[in-house]
Parts: C-alpha cells; sequence; structure tokens
C-alpha cells in the first residue's frame, strides 16, 4: 500500500515537471520578440520576476488539477 502511494506520488512529481516545461516552452514560442535566457543572461530582472510568475502560476495550475 505504501509503496503504490510513493510511486503514485512520484509519477505525480515527474507529470508536473514536465507539463511546467511543456508550458515554460509554449510560452516561450508565443513570445519571439523576447530570449528569456539571454535576457536571464544580461540580468534583466524584470524578465526573471516574469518567468518566476509564469512558473508559480502553472505550479498552482498543476497543483490543483493534479489533487
Amino acid at each position: 500500500m505504501q509503496l503504490e502511494i510513493i510511486a503514485l506520488n512520484l509519477l505525480y512529481a515527474v507529470a508536473g515537471v514536465v507539463i511546467m516545461f511543456v508550458s515554460y516552452r509554449a510560452i516561450d514560442l508565443l513570445t519571439p520578440q523576447v530570449n528569456f535566457p539571454e535576457e536571464l543572461k544580461r540580468g534583466n530582472v524584470a524578465v526573471a520576476i516574469f518567468v518566476a510568475a509564469i512558473f508559480i502560476s502553472i505550479a498552482m495550475i498543476i497543483g490543483r488539477a493534479l489533487n
């Protein structure tokens, strides 16, 4: 019983990370005028806050969807 719960939680975690990555890539493709990795390397704080907000928002949506 415990092993099934651990395996299911691990599966949810992996699914969440995959969905997070796919969502980030989709937003990256929808905003071709902004090169997120390059802007982050240059120290653009606004882009860093935007990317963090994207990750938090997607994580909240995924968390509620997986429950």
